[in-house]
């Protein structure tokens, strides 16, 4: 029991609350607060090869690149990500675009992080939809990556460094 007593613990109020964050999506020269989204999760997968090594019974892993994929859920009221797709049809050129997501919660000693993810392009996505029983739309867009900064980063909370 007396490990317990000097174990620190996070404070709840620097859990981040989950809807204060801000999504701005950039596109030809155009800067789009995406005010719409209800979520969005992007992905880092490292892909690994396995090898064998003499002495060795078992196989060990050896990382040999990365790819980034995410998914996001937006009401359906905006045309930006329709644009694209209506791009890519007319020309077969695929419209590349930036997706800048902050969380900040200001009560939280967490600060801030903003995470960029550069060069996405989409999946793929819906050109029309109603729903007659419905109270509202959104709609689910697939995209990957090949790039991404951090220029904000969370500040280490207290007792986490030892």
């Amino acid at each position: 029991m007396d490990e317990l007593t000097n174990n620190i613990t996070m404070h709840a109020k620097d859990a981040l609350h989950a809807s204060l964050a801000e999504c701005y999506v950039t596109t030809n020269g155009n800067r789009y607060n995406l005010m719409q989204a209800t979520n969005l999760e992007a992905n880092f997968e490292i892909e690994k090869t396995q090898i064998g090594i003499l002495g060795r019974t078992g196989k060990a892993n050896r990382a040999t690149s990365w790819k980034g994929s995410g998914s996001a859920t937006f009401y359906f009221n905006t045309s930006i990500f329709r644009d694209m797709m209506l791009e890519y049809k007319k020309t077969g050129k695929i419209v590349y675009f930036d997706i800048a997501i902050t969380n900040y919660d200001p009560n939280s000693q967490a600060g801030r992080q903003t995470v960029i993810l550069k060069d996405c392009t989409i999946d793929g996505g819906i050109l029309a939809k109603f729903d007659a029983n419905g109270e509202y739309l959104e709609e689910d867009m697939d995209f990957t990556f090949e790039d991404f900064e951090m220029p904000e980063k969370f500040t280490l909370l207290e007792g986490m460094a030892q």
